[in-house]
């Protein structure tokens, strides 16, 4: 799909949208105060309870009076609204596209193969950016702050120009009790007990997002106003940006259903974008089918070779089905994915240019240690490409971290800051207190872990990689994958980082 900056075709149908839109947004801003002032996070109640306030339930009683009012006397307006922004969804590209102009035209592609070596590093993370009153529901509030800050801590963590300062001090919902990152770790090597590995995983656990990303995949970025605030503050650092990425209202037949949400995919990268392709996934249902999730796959330019020849990589992110015991879906899904990305790429791939890394990533909602998930396990995804973390169907490497939060206990004092988190995750006996355990089948007890096997939880958020869409001459290695905690208390995941070495062997002859 060519790639325009609005995702409209003329700016009649984006006036006419934004009036549309604007119509809706008050009885909008109104529902969700109505349901957020009903639903606490547990940050707020302990907060609550140390200041010893007891007007909460007045607050509650007045506030929901108070909106719901609001939101009747709205209502009309939105109506109408609605009637004008709905139609219009089918005039609506499928996502916006941002290009930071103070980045110089010679430096956009300026990645170069020397000596036929490069390094690439790729980041995901779900950051449960909903409206506010839906966050609560996972126990994350403030949902704008939040953006601000996320954005922030990314942006200083990519360009690490100077030490930690009050930049880089992570700041919960309440701005209050997150503690400053601490400096950066020299990565810990860790090698593998199985023979068949023949190299080790340098790993990383830090308090500070990995140096140098070049693709960064977020999920869950539903709201408009938090994807514009990430767009702002990793525009001047990555460059280029999808953002509200989807489809909304009635799409068929791509989408079964009405959808209020776009797919909360969000794409940012050093690397100009040179083609893009979103696909919804049409088998969603229950909450899920809400929103527009499906697969975002991007061709971005790298630069050239020693052989001056066009460099460039494949680039996919996907969110898939969240509800535990429908793994059927997610194996749809899965299948899916690997035929749209070979569709993409057999689209998109031209014979003068040299492929150098294609990686997919994102939330995939099921791991690699629940018997609940052993459907997703056993897909033949994982012949097509590589998960760096995984020993095979059901089993982890022994140093493999789950990325699940236990939603309850995240603000408790060995996970609140960014050193705190990074301590837990290093010790497994503090992990399993934080990390969601393995999904059971239902009526079959659990056994976990099995007897001299390592306690590691959901990993959920995965970055794979596959070398046969490579050149036969070319190699990928793993140069270190990270586990990032400087989001502590600000999302209910753990980001991951990859950084890949790809080599040129024809430029060792």
């Amino acid at each position: 799909m060519v790639l325009h900056l609005s995702p409209f075709p003329n700016g009649c149908v984006a006036g006419l949208h934004a009036v549309g839109w604007a119509l809706i947004l008050p009885c909008f801003w109104f529902l969700d105060r109505l349901i957020a002032v009903c639903k606490s996070t547990t940050l707020e109640r302990v907060e609550r309870q140390e200041r010893e306030c007891y007007l909460h339930p007045l607050q509650v009683f007045f506030g929901s009076i108070i909106f719901f009012i609001l939101f009747l006397v709205t209502s009309p307006v939105a109506l109408l609204g609605f009637l004008l922004w709905a139609p219009l969804q089918a005039y609506r590209r499928p996502f916006s596209y941002h290009i930071e102009t103070q980045i110089p035209l010679e430096q956009e592609a300026r990645h170069i193969f020397e000596e036929g070596k490069a390094t690439f590093g790729f980041a995901t993370a779900n950051l449960c950016l909903l409206p506010d009153s839906l966050a609560r529901f996972n126990n994350l509030g403030h949902t704008q702050r939040r953006a601000t800050t996320i954005g922030r801590c990314v942006a200083q963590g990519d360009t690490e120009t100077a030490p930690p300062t009050a930049t880089t001090v992570n700041t919960n919902q309440n701005s209050n009790q997150q503690g400053e990152a601490g400096e950066r770790s020299a990565p810990r090597v860790l090698r593998s007990e199985d023979p068949g590995e023949r190299d080790g995983v340098p790993l990383e656990v830090s308090s500070l997002f990995p140096a140098n990303v070049d693709i960064l995949c977020l999920e869950e970025v539903f709201d408009k106003r938090a994807a514009r605030k990430l767009k702002d503050a990793l525009g001047p650092v990555l460059g280029h940006i999808l953002y509200d990425v989807g489809v909304y209202a009635w799409q068929t037949p791509c989408c079964s259903s009405f959808k209020f949400f776009n797919s909360g995919l969000f794409l940012a990268s050093r690397f100009p974008v040179l083609e893009a392709q979103y696909y919804c996934f049409p088998n969603s249902r229950g909450e899920d089918a809400l929103a527009a999730k499906g697969l975002l796959c991007a061709k971005v330019l790298i630069g050239q070779n020693h052989k001056q020849e066009k460099v460039v990589g494949y680039f996919n992110c996907t969110h898939l089905h969240a509800p535990e015991g429908e793994g059927e879906i997610r194996c749809e899904q899965l299948t899916m994915v690997t035929v749209w990305i070979d569709e993409f790429q057999t689209s998109h791939r031209r014979p003068d240019e040299v492929v150098v890394f294609d990686v997919l990533c994102g939330d995939f909602n099921f791991d690699n240690c629940s018997p609940d998930d052993l459907r997703e396990q056993n897909h033949n995804i994982f012949e097509e490409y590589i998960d760096p973390c995984r020993a095979g169907p059901g089993k982890e490497k022994p140093w493999v971290i789950g990325t699940l939060m236990e939603q309850p206990t995240m603000y408790e004092e060995d996970v609140i800051t960014p050193d705190n988190l990074q301590r837990t995750l290093e010790t497994e006996e503090l992990r399993r207190q934080y990390i969601s355990p393995p999904v059971p089948v239902v009526g079959v007890p659990l056994v976990y872990p099995l007897p001299d096997e390592p306690w590691v939880g959901r990993r959920i958020d995965y970055i794979l990689y596959r070398q046969n869409s490579l050149p036969k001459h070319y190699k990928t290695e793993i140069e270190e994958f990270t586990y990032i905690t400087q989001l502590a208390g600000l999302t209910d995941h753990i980001p991951v980082g990859l950084r890949l070495r790809v080599s040129d062997w024809s430029a060792e002859d």
